[in-house]
């Protein structure tokens, strides 16, 4: 028996090899294309010329948001409603080789965004224009390729100098990914795969994959595609099998169906995810090996239930974002827009919708692993315009193409669940927005029959010519929540989802007294706050809005009210309503532009999650006497609030409270927050009336990162007293310094008014918090952080690559 014991041990490397996805050793090569281009800011004529000398422009890798490091000025064509940065026009250029080995192959450029008006060329031809800042496309190099040691030129002139052409921060430039795409002849197509499940239960899921082949060869060929379906643990739990000629320049869909026993599904709660992984055998030669996300899971909206996933309902709980990334810009980066989701997720948040444009692909990929609820939203206006230069001057043309760009690249992500035709678009109010909300939503079913169809409607009428289309599988309500409860009436037989609620607008710690009287701002012949602030204390909204408290009781108290997606998630560059210049950045967002919780978070924390929450406000330092509002947030049965050890009550929420509230005449000292659930204690939080600034406090959102060029880490940055506690009017200087394997890309300190640079080494505390943003080089090592302030003890952290 001895002299057999190694055939257990090769029947298990034989099992574990086709066990593993092909992907280690597949044809298919993609190079990520972001690294080592050559930019100038301006108009060259001749740029598109490979012999064009480019030596002396700026070298930089990509993505890259010109106008993020821009000057602020309310004459910039963008206006304070884009931000008040800088547009223009701007060159890229990249010089690289390719080998002979690959001149038989099918060498593809693939862009996931670029703002605004692209043209690309090769080695001086010209491969196509793309309008629309937030389409993804690709284009085919191969005809115009040198090989070997002849060396190829890349060239992109992007024209975003045609301003106002958005209500919003757009950036400037190559914002999003760039890669280079290398197949074999025959392949998989561009977004070659569609992924649909039916028949789904935690028994069985029936799977159709239709594979969409390419033949780029001079002649027909037999094709055998191999479709397997792998597990979260990289096992194979369905396999099929199917043969097919592809003639020569064409292509060929192949559709096959596949049953998965006992699936794991997806939810926003337990995320699972399999993947799907097509081989194509041509001559008995693996040609290609292309890989597909997928979810398994069942979805429905029901008139009168709601949102049902998996056959439980679900109250959709989702935000409103915008694509930039604060002090970063519009430039996407992995990690930035990972920390945004996991802030989300800390708040109950399980749902985003992209407005008012496709997204950056990274954000659905995160969406599908942390479980997110997504609308996906193609346009922000159709024929009729908003701004003078925006989509509308291309609808024509380009919507049929960039709405079906959207859907076929998105459809396979277990995270979409609504496609949105358009936010708040005008053609609601005329006749004509009958006919092309009509051929919207024939081109996505035409694609996609899988998902609803709506649009986010601010006139959310039965008069509404895009809802009386009869084009929507779900009415979309932009605000109207005085109208939620008549839904049922209104719309006969129809479904609802709150596309766009609230509008609640708030400063990170700045506070008007009273706390229950709300202000709508902004009002003819009302006055506003001269610092430019609005309460945080959810008591101040914009007129056609709502606090947050005021919508989410009646998204919560109704069944068919499916769910909400809050404006906004994140404050924004541009929109500064209620105020104009010299604000620039919005006030809309539960969390600041750093990414800092506004109280309102914590709202949210306390209805959306099961996590114990216990948060008292505001902060403590005030004139003596003063009687000051205290608000807690808190899902414990009740709280007892103290000042200086003495009680001020228990109070308990009645009704549909979400808040508990006193009234305290203030005297310094701390400020003591008991939460009880059955008698027991829960939870303690105090607030300490601050001295005056000593120091200075850093926080990393992570110690360690990766050691590859592109992964960030988030440094809060506290001005303290001499105990520790943050000083809330603290707006000292911070001076930073960095050395070893990173470097410092962003500062920024949430308020909505600075003028200073997102790219300084400084920058001021606002109500005692600042950021910095660190990123790491490709060499491992260590990162060492400096903050300085006049006055302040200074202080030092590490940060580890790898």
């Amino acid at each position: 028996m001895k002299k057999l014991s190694w055939i257990p041990a090769l029947l298990f490397i034989i099992i574990s090899l086709s066990n593993q996805s092909c992907s280690a050793i597949s044809p298919r090569k993609v190079h990520d294309f972001c690294k080592d281009w050559r930019f100038n800011l301006g108009d060259v004529a001749s740029a598109e010329q490979s012999a064009y000398n480019d030596a002396s422009w700026r070298l930089l890798d990509l993505p890259h948001d010109w106008s993020i490091e821009g000057t602020f000025d309310p004459k910039n064509p963008a206006t304070t409603g884009g931000g008040a940065l800088p547009g223009g026009i701007g060159w890229y250029r990249k010089t690289f080789s390719v080998p002979e080995s690959d001149r038989e192959k099918v060498i593809s450029v693939e862009f996931d965004g670029v703002y605004l008006n692209s043209e690309v060329w090769i080695n001086g031809h010209l491969l196509g224009k793309r309008p629309y800042g937030y389409s993804s496309f690709r284009y085919e190099l191969t005809p115009y390729l040198n090989y070997g040691d002849k060396k190829n030129v890349i060239a992109v002139k992007v024209d975003n100098s045609q301003q106002p052409n958005s209500r919003w921060y757009s950036g400037s430039g190559i914002y999003r990914n760039v890669r280079l795409v290398i197949t074999n002849l025959v392949a998989v197509d561009h977004w070659g795969t569609q992924v649909t499940t039916s028949d789904v239960s935690t028994q069985s899921a029936k799977v159709k994959v239709c594979t969409k082949i390419k033949n780029w060869s001079s002649e027909d060929q037999q094709v055998v595609l191999t479709t397997f379906i792998y597990n979260k643990l990289g096992k194979p739990v369905a396999k099929t099998t199917a043969v097919a000629k592809v003639a020569k320049n064409s292509v060929n869909e192949l559709v096959q169906d596949l049953k998965v026993t006992n699936p794991e599904l997806w939810s926003d709660t337990n995320p699972v995810l399999y993947k799907v992984v097509s081989e194509v055998d041509c001559n008995g030669k693996l040609t290609d090996n292309y890989e597909t996300t997928m979810g398994i899971r069942s979805f429905q909206f029901d008139r009168l239930r709601g949102f049902l996933l998996n056959g439980i309902p679900v109250k959709i709980k989702g935000v409103c974002d915008h694509h930039d990334l604060g002090c970063l810009g519009s430039a996407i980066n992995y990690r930035a827009l990972e920390r945004q989701l996991e802030l989300l997720k800390d708040m109950g948040c399980n749902g985003i919708r992209t407005s008012h444009n496709p997204p950056a692909p990274e954000l659905l990929d995160l969406a599908d692993k942390m479980g997110f609820i997504i609308m996906d939203e193609a346009f922000d206006m159709w024929k009729m315009p908003k701004n003078e230069f925006d989509y509308h001057l291309y609808w024509n043309e380009w919507h049929e193409r960039d709405l079906t760009d959207l859907i076929v690249r998105d459809r396979n992500h277990p995270s979409v669940f609504i496609w949105s035709i358009g936010n708040e678009i005008p053609e609601q109010r005329d006749s004509t927005g009958t006919a092309i909300a009509q051929e919207l939503a024939n081109i996505v079913r035409s694609l996609d029959k899988t998902r609803p169809v709506t649009a986010a409607c601010d006139h959310p009428m039965p008069g509404n010519f895009i809802i009386k289309s009869g084009a929507l599988d779900l009415v979309g309500y932009n605000y109207h929540q005085y109208m939620y409860e008549q839904f049922l009436k209104d719309f006969p037989n129809q479904k609802f989802i709150g596309t766009e609620t609230s509008s609640a607008l708030a400063t990170r710690g700045s506070y008007d007294f009273p706390a229950d009287s709300i202000r709508r701002w902004p009002k003819e012949n009302v006055p506003m706050n001269s610092d430019l602030s609005c309460s945080a204390f959810d008591n101040c909204s914009a007129p056609w809005g709502s606090t947050h408290e005021e919508t989410w009781k009646l998204i919560k108290k109704h069944d068919y009210l499916s769910g909400m997606f809050v404006w906004t998630g994140f404050d924004y560059l541009g929109e500064p309503t209620p105020y104009g210049w010299p604000a620039r950045s919005s006030y809309f967002g539960i969390l600041d532009l750093c990414g800092f919780p506004k109280d309102a978070f914590y709202m949210y924390q306390s209805e959306w999650t099961n996590k114990p929450v216990l948060h008292v406000f505001p902060h403590w330092n005030w004139t003596p006497g003063k009687l000051v509002d205290v608000w807690v947030y808190a899902n414990s049965d009740e709280v007892e609030l103290f000042l200086n050890g003495k009680s001020l009550g228990v109070k308990k929420k009645v009704g549909d409270d979400v808040h508990l509230s006193w009234k305290v005449p203030f005297t310094p000292g701390v400020l003591k927050a008991i939460s009880r659930t059955s008698g027991a204690q829960v939870l303690v939080e105090e607030v300490k009336t601050a001295g005056v600034p000593a120091q200075i406090v850093l926080l990393a959102d992570r110690s360690k990162i990766k050691s590859d060029g592109k992964d960030l880490s988030f440094v809060t940055v506290k001005v303290v007293d001499k105990d520790g506690v943050v000083v809330p009017n603290a707006e000292n200087l911070i001076n930073f310094n960095v050395k070893g394997s990173g470097n410092l890309i962003g500062v920024d300190n949430g308020s909505p008014v600075s003028m200073e640079s997102f790219k300084a080494s400084n920058r001021k505390a606002f109500h005692g918090l600042a950021l910095a943003v660190i990123k790491s080089t490709e060499k491992s090592g260590t990162i060492v952080l400096t903050a300085t302030g006049e006055g302040l003890a200074s202080a030092t952290i590490e940060i580890i690559t790898k």
